[in-house]
């Protein structure tokens, strides 16, 4: 707190925030002004965080008015502090309510059409990039998972016969990270972010909120205005690609992370829903629909 410029000699109160899977955060008030503060958990740049890019992405979505703004940032210890954004943190069943595919689809649409975030992000590149360091570290990954990864191969081939344009992405969109201050959502924690394929981010969010078909296809509705045979096959092959990156992510954060949660169970419940869409009756269709469209 003696770093931030003007908080020395102030009136200080800290809550911790019983909330996060990577880090430690707080509620800071400041004589009673609000804010808060971020302090990034260990190794965090086995996950790949690159703070640098989190800032600046973080900068920019608060410029498109989704995010919080930043106050202050302390490079050595990767500390961030954000204004105080009073609002309900969202939750799987909040987010499953009446218009809520629409609402997050107007809030996607503002934050896809802001400023250019600093590097893309690749969830192919990116799992490819944890599977490496689980080799090298010998952790265990779910069972069946290398065994499908040819399968993987088929997914990336058939979203690059006709690409989408790349556009500023959080790419990791848990319920936790919306907030709802009433009249709007914010997206906050722009630990992964990058700009991608808006399709990945759709599906990221029904992925891990838990949309229904019924509730995928309003939300492709209410993002591209339609939602056709192929925008649907490839915001599916993109939900598997989710589970694929954020299987081995939760694997790594079981052998790295000192936060009691139970990672391995998320790990593998990703996993075997991220099996059941590649074992499925469906997936060659969603292939055929993507290359084809």
């Amino acid at each position: 707190m003696s770093r931030v410029p003007g908080w020395a000699g102030h009136s200080v109160e800290i809550e911790r925030i019983a909330a996060g899977l990577t880090n430690a955060n707080y509620r800071v008030a400041i004589d009673g002004q609000a804010a808060f503060v971020r302090i990034p958990g260990p190794a965090t740049e086995l996950l790949a965080i690159d703070r640098a890019n989190e800032l600046h992405n973080t900068a920019a979505a608060a410029d498109a008015g989704v995010g919080p703004g930043v106050l202050f940032h302390d490079p050595g210890s990767g500390a961030i502090v954000l204004e105080w954004i009073t609002a309900r943190t969202m939750s799987n069943e909040a987010l499953a309510g009446p218009g809520m595919p629409a609402r997050i689809a107007s809030t996607l649409r503002r934050l896809h059409a802001g400023p250019r975030f600093r590097d893309d992000f690749d969830m192919f590149r990116l799992a490819e990039r944890y599977l490496r360091l689980v080799d090298e570290r010998e952790i265990a990954v779910p069972d069946g998972y290398r065994e499908r990864l040819g399968q993987i191969g088929e997914i990336e081939a058939a979203l690059a016969v006709r690409p989408l344009s790349s556009v500023p992405c959080h790419n990791d969109l848990l319920a936790e990270n919306y907030l709802d201050d009433g009249d709007r959502l914010w997206i906050v924690d722009y630990e992964y972010s990058g700009n991608n394929d808006p399709t990945f981010e759709l599906a990221n969010t029904a992925q891990e909120i838990g949309f229904d078909e019924a509730r995928q296809v309003q939300l492709c509705a209410a993002y591209f205005g339609e939602a056709t045979p192929a925008l649907l096959a490839r915001m599916r092959l993109q939900m598997i690609m989710s589970d694929v990156g954020w299987t081995l992510w939760a694997a790594i954060q079981a052998r790295i992370s000192d936060i009691d949660y139970d990672f391995w169970g998320w790990a593998t419940d990703r996993w075997r829903r991220a099996a059941a869409m590649l074992d499925g009756p469906r997936f060659e269709g969603w292939l055929q629909d993507v290359a084809g469209a």
